[in-house]
């Protein structure tokens, strides 16, 4: 498949702006699948999880992830990572410097799974 017949669609408007998929094999949103993921310059998503496990290739762009309590690591491209499901919780997001590229497999949906900040507790009168 060349570049110029991937079909680039929005992720998801509500909870990732800008964000755009193009499935090459399978549907991302339905079960196992293989897309090129595309995010803005100096986008951000909050802390989160996803389901399943996927591998990651990054394309263009400077790719940020930061685990939980750990220091964020950048990837370039030609880069690759695994990124774990379950209850991996990190951010991710691009260097403002320019969009990213990158291609996602993964053996279940896509998904991401915002982590809630803890409920503060009420003040004591």
């Amino acid at each position: 498949m060349s570049a110029g017949d991937l079909k680039w669609g929005d992720l998801d408007p509500s909870g990732a702006p800008g964000v755009k998929v193009a499935d090459v094999w399978g549907n991302h949103a339905k079960g196992a699948f293989g897309a090129f993921f595309k995010f803005p310059a100096g986008f951000a998503a909050p802390l989160h999880t996803h389901t399943s496990d996927m591998k990651v290739v990054i394309v263009s762009g400077t790719f940020i992830q930061a685990p939980e309590g750990k220091p964020e690591f950048r990837l370039g491209p030609g880069s690759y990572f695994l990124q774990p499901g379950g209850n991996y919780r990190h951010t991710t997001s691009c260097d403002p410097a320019a969009e990213c590229v990158f291609f996602v497999e993964g053996k279940g949906k896509f998904d991401l799974k915002l982590v809630q900040p803890p409920a503060t507790a009420p003040a004591k009168k």
